[in-house]
């Protein structure tokens, strides 16, 4: 048997065009969505991250600010910066380019950003609106993965799920998106024991570890006609690859992403779904 290829690419495709729609339905109103980046230092692969994200972003009609701050940016300089953005009415979301350097809080700083142009979900405010099934900004990588499930007609009401990963970006808020869909979810981590054995007894495994020294999804690990979702990203053997290896977990899964061409190319895509609906939120608020 060999199972279907989930294709990111086709799917990405199709929610940005949804998303080019809705910002020249804006743009018709004097809406013009806007996306402020913030990036500190000058890590590489950050620095591509947002430069892909600036892309994406014209290809659909986003305008964006970008902000390029030295690695030795004080918190009260980046509290500074975002209070500006926050209160700035052409910036509709702000979205700080993780990991931070070490003298910045990750909670303090993500804290700061303005709930409603919160385009990563990562705010106390929008991740409690996630924990009670009410938010309307939500984790990009997360809600990209649920936007493939549907792509792809898979439900997923009754279904045992196996979350490898338990990050503020990935697992938490995931594991919350399941539950709403009536999911029975397993989140498994460093210190999960039995994992094989959860593996095994799960009809969909997602899995983020991203370090194939600690971690690899065999097709051992799996049963018949499993759903497998490969988050990570990480060069093993001079390649880029995911946890799994994706030519031999699709002769043994029902449906299964590759990496790259899978997840990834949903988390940017779900980032201006973000922003044009941040957009839609600040017009709303401005004109009550």
């Amino acid at each position: 048997m060999v199972g279907t290829k989930i294709d990111g690419v086709l799917v990405a495709s199709s929610v940005k065009e949804v998303v080019r729609n809705a910002v020249s339905e804006l743009k018709s109103q004097g809406v013009k969505p806007c996306l402020a980046t913030v990036l500190v230092g000058d890590n590489q692969a950050s620095a591509t991250y947002v430069k892909n994200k600036h892309k994406a972003c014209a290809d659909v009609g986003i305008l964006t600010k970008d902000h390029k701050l030295p690695a030795t940016t004080s918190q009260e300089e980046m509290n500074e910066l975002l209070s500006t953005l926050n209160s700035d009415e052409s910036v509709h979301g702000i979205l700080v380019q993780l990991p931070l350097p070490k003298q910045l809080g990750e909670f303090e700083t993500t804290s700061r950003i303005s709930p409603i142009k919160d385009v990563d979900g990562l705010t106390p405010y929008n991740v409690g609106l996630l924990s009670l099934g009410k938010a309307i900004l939500k984790a990009c990588t997360p809600s990209g993965i649920i936007e493939l499930f549907d792509y792809y007609k898979i439900d997923l009401e009754g279904k045992n799920v196996a979350v490898i990963n338990r990050s503020n970006l990935l697992g938490k808020p995931l594991y919350h998106l399941l539950l709403q869909r009536n999911a029975t979810v397993t989140t498994c981590h460093s210190k999960t024991k039995n994992l094989q054995k959860i593996c095994h007894d799960s009809d969909i495994i997602i899995t983020g570890v991203g370090d194939r020294t600690r971690f690899t999804l065999t097709p051992e690990m799996i049963r018949d006609g499993a759903i497998v979702i490969d988050v990570a990203t990480t060069r093993h053997d001079e390649k880029l690859v995911g946890d799994c290896d994706f030519d031999k977990i699709i002769q043994k899964a029902s449906f299964a992403s590759p990496v790259p061409g899978g997840v990834g190319p949903m988390t940017i895509a779900m980032l201006l779904k973000n922003t044009v609906t941040a957009a839609s939120l600040s017009e709303s608020i401005v004109r009550r």
